[in-house]
């Protein structure tokens, strides 16, 4: 459906540049009230990945041209938004990572390639493999997802057409009905507008269930300038309830570890809050609780 032409768009290149706009903005709409239908398909695609990816487990990004270009936005941003560590994040491009300023179209039809990619990357049972594919049909990410699924990792597909190779292949498919596109098959439209918002409502589930949002706060945070460290603060005072002198010096102390400042302007030494974030797996909610300040 994605590739369909839709008859109501025949002269959209001869309609006034409002009348465009405002076509344009309504597909965004209707694009957006698509993933309802997909969120409960999401939240456990959300639970399970998480469960999967424990201490030790990588989310790997699958995709081609303009769908896989959107999944290395995700996976990209994991890091400073949640202090995801960079060997935990692995990304296949269809055409390699050059093909995300270059295209390379062709190399989308090659199964085995999405193969090969999972094998180098040494997949295994603790990953998690996100394939996203606007047809559902793209050789290289059908062919990731099925030697992913043979060397043990769990694996989610997300599509916006039905009854695809890439949907039946995922443990978990979350499929987004976006139809035909204002200008045909040009699926950086409402389909990659959906792929964006699901990634973004997976990835940051998947992160809050494993412990690295507390309160609604960016707590994993990676504090990498200024701007970053004025909002760290923030957090700890409000955290720990202290004055921003107390939080800036325990920021300090804490090397810009925002977890491990907090316990320090609660007033733990800097080797028991790391220990104690240690031993619940960097979860502040339940370090909170070891230290009775909850």
């Amino acid at each position: 459906m994605t590739e369909d032409v839709n008859p109501r768009f025949e002269g959209f290149d001869q309609w006034s540049t409002r009348n465009a706009v405002h076509a344009m903005y309504e597909g965004q709409l209707m694009a957006m009230a698509a993933i309802k239908p997909a969120l409960d398909d999401i939240t456990t695609a959300a639970d399970m990945a998480a469960q999967r990816l424990g201490k030790y487990g990588r989310l790997v990004y699958v995709g081609a041209g303009t769908s896989g270009r959107i999944a290395v936005q995700d996976g990209a941003e994991l890091g400073p938004t949640f202090g995801w560590p960079q060997d935990r994040v692995v990304f296949c491009m269809a055409g390699g990572l050059e093909a995300l300023t270059v295209s390379s179209e062709g190399a989308e039809d090659i199964l085995h390639d999405g193969a090969n990619a999972m094998q180098n990357e040494n997949i295994g049972k603790h990953d998690v493999v996100l394939g996203v594919a606007a047809s559902g049909r793209t050789p290289f990410t059908i062919g990731a997802l099925k030697q992913s699924n043979a060397l043990g990792a769990l694996t989610i597909g997300i599509a916006n057409n039905s009854n695809t190779p890439l949907l039946q292949e995922a443990d978990h498919a979350v499929l987004v009905e976006t139809g035909s596109e204002i200008i045909a098959g040009s699926t950086r439209m409402k389909a990659g507008t959906t792929q964006k918002v699901v990634l973004n409502m997976l990835s940051t589930a998947i992160m809050a269930r494993l412990g690295r949002v507390y309160k609604g706060l960016m707590v994993d945070m990676v504090v990498s300038n200024k701007k970053l460290e004025h909002r760290a603060v923030n957090m700890i005072c409000d955290i720990a309830g202290c004055s921003k002198n107390i939080a800036q010096s325990a920021l300090g102390e804490a090397n810009l570890d925002i977890k491990t400042a907090v316990l320090i302007a609660l007033g733990e030494s800097l080797q028991n809050s790391s220990y104690v974030l240690n031993q619940v797996g960097g979860n502040l909610r339940k370090a909170l609780v070891l230290v009775k300040h909850v």
